[in-house]
């Protein structure tokens, strides 16, 4: 089925990376596939770190190997700097975020690198792709786009510099991030056309937290103003572990119920989705799950839009 918006699911990377526990490599093997069934068709199944900051993405190189195994899934990763993209290129996965906060104070304690020398480690990492790895896409993940906890506000002018610079280099594409859920729907359009009107289509996805009540609100926003890829994490878990009170991930079954109402196909099973979920649960136990549509289910009569429901 063609999609209208694709829904990427970032529970296994940045959910589990949030999490002080950590699920064993089976149960996430379990999670992603049962993901895949549900028609999640891009999943960013881990990080390649090191595994003593988050001994959670240790086994990242185990759970792409699997994830590769899974038909029509294209796989994706987070990588903070070269080292650790070699070892995605290597391990094969098809998408590759870099993430490149706009605030320098959250690069330095989010990756411990100023703009400078992420800024170089970009280039480096295009230019290796380039060179021995041209199947693989590369995303600037443009963090703090519209606030940061620690630097406060994030001027609209840093965050279009930013993305014409990433745009310079040669990423593929460009995300925007609200990585600890400052943003508003107005906020949301304005930047998005701001960089829009100056790197075009190339920025075509939002990773938006919900800290504050915004992320649903600030999805229509952003449809609004024709962005079509939206980051989520199944029962809302994960947000950022060096940015203080940067919780609260979109819920995937929120995000896909708005969708599907609204009349955008995104490809997802609602009963399978809601069959991770419970996956996810026993891989996690005690974890807390949101989301308000788990908790209330679907309306008497719902027809979703990937079934045929009314546009």
């Amino acid at each position: 089925m063609a999609v209208d918006v694709l829904v990427s699911e970032v529970g296994p990377r940045d959910g589990l990376q949030s999490v002080k526990r950590t699920m064993p490599t089976d149960r996430k093997h379990r999670w992603i596939s049962a993901l895949a069934e549900a028609g999640l068709r891009e999943i960013e199944v881990g990080s390649f770190v090191s595994p003593k900051a988050l001994p959670q993405m240790a086994d990242c190189a185990a759970v792409v190997a699997h994830a590769l195994t899974l038909p029509n899934l294209r796989v994706a990763v987070l990588v903070p700097n070269l080292k650790y993209a070699e070892l995605a290129f290597a391990a094969g996965a098809h998408l590759i975020t870099i993430p490149v906060s706009v605030s320098e104070p959250h690069s330095i304690s989010n990756i411990r690198k100023n703009h400078a020398e992420i800024i170089a480690d970009v280039r480096a990492i295009v230019k290796l792709r380039n060179e021995r790895y041209p199947g693989t896409e590369i995303e600037a993940g443009l963090a703090t786009a519209f606030g940061c906890t620690i630097q406060g506000v994030v001027p609209e002018a840093d965050t279009v510099r930013m993305a014409a610079t990433m745009a310079e280099i040669g990423v593929d594409t460009i995300g925007l991030a609200d990585t600890v859920g400052v943003a508003n729907p107005a906020q949301i359009r304005r930047v998005f056309k701001s960089v829009r009107a100056e790197v075009g289509e190339k920025c075509n996805s939002a990773h938006l937290h919900n800290t504050r009540g915004q992320g649903l609100a600030n999805v229509v926003a952003a449809l609004d103003v024709g962005i079509r890829t939206f980051d989520s994490s199944q029962g809302g878990i994960g947000g950022c572990p060096y940015a203080p009170g940067a919780t609260g991930n979109i819920v995937t079954e929120d995000l896909v119920f708005l969708l599907e109402a609204m009349g955008f196909r995104t490809g997802i099973d609602f009963e399978k989705l809601f069959e991770a979920r419970r996956v996810l649960q026993d891989g996690l136990p005690g974890e807390t799950l949101y989301g308000h549509v788990p908790d209330a289910g679907l309306p008497k009569g719902f027809v979703p839009a990937s079934a045929g429901g009314p546009a």
